[in-house]
């Protein structure tokens, strides 16, 4: 049975959005081409499963450093969107039903990629029930059941603020829920789909970090992650005053990347942020508690070298855990 997963729209291919303009960039956006035994190892085995991740649909700039480092991004039911953010290059439209055999066929290609750390994502499916909570929640169990040792990250829609639907993903025992904020919330009205908003998302965060300890693998706690891109109008105040916000609620990991305008449709780009300036958010987030944060102009949400930190961090609460 198959287990291609369709899931972003590239643009420029038939039928979906036109190409952008090429605009110039700064010279720290440029990244390498992708290389090296285990990204090449990792294509291969994704060719012959026909698993299509985020990484490689998204053109995400980090697919090199993260593949090569045993990581990466999927995308579980389907490629349509029920909502239309503005700065996402996703299909929206009227999604179509559910696979059944994905969850399990998803977990067995992970496995067979040999990935050390997975990130499962997906659309908002705001015509379902359940967001799709159960969905996702599936393709966890059976990964937990086929190889315990892959540690597993859930990047979650706000399913509508339906704690229901959250305590599903928590009861899986997955090391890392992130649900992104994407911006800050003088922005969020202009930059997220008007169903999303700032205090559903940080609701959302909230109960993850309640509900969710002492729910991970051996009874450690789960962590909460979230992701602000930067370079759409925001100030330095705005983004200090979200993540005071975001601290206030006990989240642990933040990513800080810049934001890249995928099609003429889309938000355009305000500002490309220095090197210097995502640097200083680093420095102010450590300051105010975060236990991780990830701050670049090529930074994403899921980024191999926060994950690289999540691993040794998530070792070292399960051996505190067994030695006390």
């Amino acid at each position: 049975m198959s287990t291609k997963f369709p899931i972003l729209q590239n643009p420029g291919r038939s039928g979906g959005h036109p190409r952008p303009p090429r605009t110039p960039k700064p010279s720290w956006l440029k990244v390498q081409a992708p290389s090296g035994a285990s990204y090449n190892t990792i294509k291969e085995r994704m060719r012959g499963l026909e698993l299509f991740t985020v990484c490689e649909e998204a053109h995400c700039p980090n697919v090199g450093e993260c593949w090569g480092g045993g990581t990466a991004t999927i995308m579980l039911m389907g490629g349509t969107c029920t909502r239309g953010c503005r700065f996402c290059a996703v299909d929206t439209g009227k999604p179509g039903a559910l696979d059944p055999d994905e969850p399990l066929n998803a977990a067995q290609a992970v496995v067979a990629m040999g990935v050390r750390y997975i990130v499962l994502t997906s659309v908002n499916r705001d015509d379902l029930p359940d967001g799709g909570a159960s969905h996702f929640a599936e393709c966890v169990d059976h990964l937990k059941r086929l190889d315990p040792s892959i540690m597993v990250e859930v990047l979650i829609p706000d399913f509508m603020g339906d704690t229901a639907a959250i305590d599903t993903l928590i009861a899986t025992g997955c090391e890392v829920i992130a649900h992104n904020v994407e911006t800050t919330p003088r922005l969020t009205r202009r930059v997220r789909d008007a169903r999303a908003s700032w205090d559903q998302s940080i609701a959302v965060l909230d109960h993850i970090k309640r509900a969710g300890r002492g729910k991970g693998p051996g009874g450690i706690d789960i962590l909460a992650k979230t992701s602000v891109m930067v370079g759409l109008g925001e100030t330095e105040d705005e983004v200090i005053d979200a993540m005071k916000a975001l601290r206030a609620v006990d989240v642990d990991v933040i990513t800080f990347g810049q934001y890249l305008q995928p099609t003429p449709k889309h938000l355009p780009v305000v500002e490309f942020v220095t090197p210097e300036q995502f640097d200083r958010y680093a420095e102010l987030a450590k300051l105010y508690g975060f236990a991780y944060v990830a701050s670049g102009p090529l930074v994403r949400s899921s980024y191999r070298a926060g994950e690289l930190y999540l691993e040794r961090h998530i070792d070292s609460l399960k051996s505190n855990r067994r030695v006390g």
